[in-house]
């Protein structure tokens, strides 16, 4: 049977699991599973079980709601999980399934959102992070004369108070609550007006919790001053480790107890920095120690999709405290490696090839299990047997659909930068490919940019390569996956190396002989926007762009972004106040009067990271300036629209994408 095209309403139908977690016999993997009711445009997710050792998935909980975030027991008994199945207009609460059969039940009815969930050692006890709803706004749920009106006003004295997917923060922190597991009994550990506590662990005899916080005089001017705290099981005075300035989080106790291993950064203001995987003994004994230093690596499995996302999960400890496990990006994969505690015996457990993510290892230390997605598949449970180094794949999630439709072809190609540096690309030819035609082409530009494109299944590719475009993508320096210098070359100078990687990029595509140089498009979203907006301003060599969710102005963006002033260390760590001309030249919009490309300008209502007036600046100016262009706006949505916003709106957005690459690159042909 002849196989068809992909379509934008294709995103109907994608299942999307998350979550998966072994259970501690190994035998078991639980997971949670997405989908879309088209109706409602509404999105529910259940549990599912995936049997290791044969057997198909089958489903765990049943209903329209959201089930998520499941957390074995330690005696695997009984799963902890996530659920707004009670109340769907109330933050998700805390539920128990037997895994042998039976009726999940509510644990707790705590009046807030729960963030992390960990069971103690001994199954007795439930750790969560817990952000309290605050009491004005409690005090409005309960009055019925008063829970229907908006709320009449918003009062903050803190730099940080919104934040783009979740809206306006509330003046509540996130601290830390133990939950009985037979009675539900919560009882809050910690408490303060400015300190947050975040991915906390039990010390594996129960005795301790460990966490990460920034207890700084202002942690909103000083958001790099994190550090590890050990705290009684019971609450009490919390005792603070030495380590060094910088970004940490992902924490984990060592199954013997005297070692807390952690992912981090080591500086203040240098996001550029590969993220490490640190170690330091809980008796301070010795310093904190940044295992893959010397290895030039960034550990994180973040790589840029569009179905799903690429969750790094905290560092896996072997049962003898002797070696780690964890994911690596590097060049378009994310690979799982390990390592021994004191930096030496590095391996490659699963390498290149696609991106694996959100593991998790059985108690005997044999078994790893995860998310394994490439080019070709969004996301399958991958389980990797750690003594015969075997791999196999255990699910078949959205295989009805993508066996049945033709994506094209993915080439993979290295070139050389305008300073001989070496560069990673991938070239998808549209269905039915022709070398003997020539394709018009859309250049597609990350966002970030401290990220990657790479082997995992981007819709958007394969749908606009559907419509008849070829379409490349690369990853410029400025992003990761290349070393450390590579994500560096672009610190305080956006505009300037990743420019030149992206003509050089398109000087390599447009020598390829089924190219039609006269018709090529460019696009992006976020910092790809900035690039796109940079790109209109720079040169006249793209007949179409279509710039999406930009930055175009860094003198308007600093303090209304949810980024709030921390973009300044994009631009050498000056406010605009005392940088005026150097924000000013770095901005797209300072160059906008040279554009003439024709450019539709999408941007999401709701963007709280690259705030609206971001698109109506370059908008207003191709206008006056009399450049073919239009905007879409896209009402409640968030910047993350094409990743995870409301179905329909998905599908608008690509169609207005191919519409105008449409009207501007493939109209010519029609007509030659």
């Amino acid at each position: 049977m002849a196989k068809r095209y992909i379509t934008a309403e294709d995103l109907y139908q994608f299942q999307v699991p998350s979550g998966t977690t072994i259970s501690p016999d190994g035998k078991n993997i639980i997971l949670s599973l997405q989908r879309v009711e088209k109706k409602s445009e509404k999105k529910y997710s259940n549990l599912w079980l995936v049997p290791v050792e044969g057997g198909q998935p089958r489903q765990f909980t049943f209903g329209d709601q959201s089930d998520h975030h499941p957390v074995w027991s330690p005696d695997g008994s009984q799963i902890a999980f996530l659920s707004n199945r009670q109340n769907k207009d109330k933050p998700p609460v805390l539920y128990l399934i037997p895994f042998h059969g039976g009726e999940a039940r509510p644990l707790t009815q705590l009046e807030g959102e729960i963030g992390e969930i960990l069971w103690s050692p001994n199954g007795k006890k439930i750790l969560c992070t817990v952000r309290k709803i605050d009491k004005e706004v409690l005090q409005r749920q309960k009055d019925p004369a008063l829970k229907d009106l908006s709320t009449p006003a918003r009062h903050y004295d803190r730099l940080f108070y919104k934040l783009d997917g979740y809206g306006y923060l509330p003046h509540e922190r996130w601290h830390l609550w133990v939950v009985d597991a037979a009675t539900g009994k919560a009882t809050q550990l910690t408490d303060h007006p400015v300190w947050d506590e975040n991915f906390p662990d039990w010390s594996p005899d129960g005795k301790w919790i460990a966490f990460i916080s920034n207890r700084s005089d202002d942690p909103d001017s000083n958001p790099d001053l994190d550090d590890i705290f050990l705290m009684p099981a019971n609450g009490g005075e919390a005792r603070r480790l030495q380590t060094p300035p910088g970004n940490k989080f992902s924490l984990r106790f060592s199954p013997d107890g005297k070692w807390l291993a952690y992912y981090g950064q080591e500086g203040i203001g240098k996001g550029f920095k590969n993220i490490g995987l640190w170690v330091i003994p809980t008796d301070e004994s010795h310093p904190a120690k940044n295992l893959t230093e010397s290895y030039d690596l960034n550990v994180s499995a973040w790589t840029i999709n569009d179905i799903g996302g690429a969750v790094t999960n905290p560092p896996l400890w072997s049962p003898d405290s002797q070696t780690l496990y964890f994911p690596v990006t590097l060049h378009g994969s994310s690979i799982l490696m390990k390592i021994g505690r004191d930096g030496g015996g590095l391996e490659t457990i699963l390498g290149e090839g696609g991106v694996f993510h959100t593991h998790s290892l059985d108690r005997a230390g044999s078994r790893i299990a995860g998310l394994w997605g490439t080019f070709q598949d969004p996301a399958q449970v991958m389980l990797l047997d750690l003594s015969s180094g075997s791999q196999r794949v255990l699910t078949r999630f959205n295989r009805d659909l993508l066996d049945k439709v033709d994506l094209g072809e993915i080439e993979e190609v290295w070139f050389k930068g305008p300073d001989h540096n070496d560069l990673q690309g991938w070239i998808l030819k549209p269905p039915q490919f022709d070398p003997q035609k020539k394709y018009p082409s859309i250049m597609e530009i990350h966002g970030g940019p401290l990220t990657q494109y790479g082997k995992l299944f981007m819709h958007e590719f394969y749908y606009l390569a559907a419509q008849g475009f070829v379409v490349y993508f690369c990853n410029p320096r400025g992003g990761r996956g290349y070393g450390e210098q590579h994500a560096a070359a672009i610190h305080g100078n956006w505009g300037d190396r990743d420019y030149a990687d992206l003509m050089a990029w398109a000087d390599f595509i447009a020598q390829k002989p089924y190219i039609d140089t006269t018709r090529m498009g460019v696009t992006g979203g976020s910092y790809g926007g900035y690039m796109t907006v940079w790109i209109i301003g720079h040169t006249q060599r793209f007949r179409a762009a279509v710039t999406q969710r930009c930055v175009s102005n860094f003198i308007s963006m600093w303090g209304s972004s949810d980024f709030n002033w921390v973009f300044q260390r994009e631009l050498n760590d000056k406010p605009p106040f005392e940088a005026l001309d150097y924000y000013w030249q770095r901005s797209p919009i300072a160059h906008i009067g040279n554009a003439k490309t024709p450019t539709l300008v999408i941007h999401n209502e709701m963007d709280l990271r690259c705030p609206i007036e971001q698109g109506e600046q370059v908008y207003v100016a191709l206008k006056r300036l009399g450049v073919d262009t239009e905007m879409v706006r896209f009402p409640e949505e968030f910047h993350g629209l094409s990743r995870g916003g409301r179905t329909d709106r998905r599908i608008l957005r690509l169609n207005h994408i191919a519409r105008w690459f449409k009207k501007y690159l493939l109209d010519e042909q029609q007509s030659h």
